[in-house]
């Protein structure tokens, strides 16, 4: 079973993650915007086809050319190091 993060390993987590934070409910969120709805609806595309690789599944929100990523390990209420590893591939999918 996955260890929900403490505050300082999240802490240090967050130095090579700058553009995320996490909320008051203890998920890992960020928003992307993009300059129009294929390009935010083709990185949601990419970041589902990561997600289901790894069996962990961001909830998500979209309008537009805004997409608004959450993640957190719902098994244990908060981030995990799963968590961490989707966000670095997403970082990957939204700089390619």
């Amino acid at each position: 079973m996955a260890k929900q993060l403490g505050s300082q390993d999240l802490d240090r987590a967050l130095q090579e993650l700058p553009s995320w934070t996490v909320n008051s409910h203890n998920k890992l969120i960020r928003e992307f915007i993009f300059k129009t709805f294929p390009e935010a609806f083709s990185f949601m595309t990419r970041v589902a086809l990561e997600a289901e690789k790894m069996n962990h599944h961001p909830d998500w929100f979209n309008s537009y050319n805004r997409v608004r990523i959450e993640l957190a390990t719902h098994d244990v209420d908060g981030v995990t190091e799963k968590d961490l590893e989707l966000a670095r591939r997403i970082e990957k999918i939204n700089w390619t």
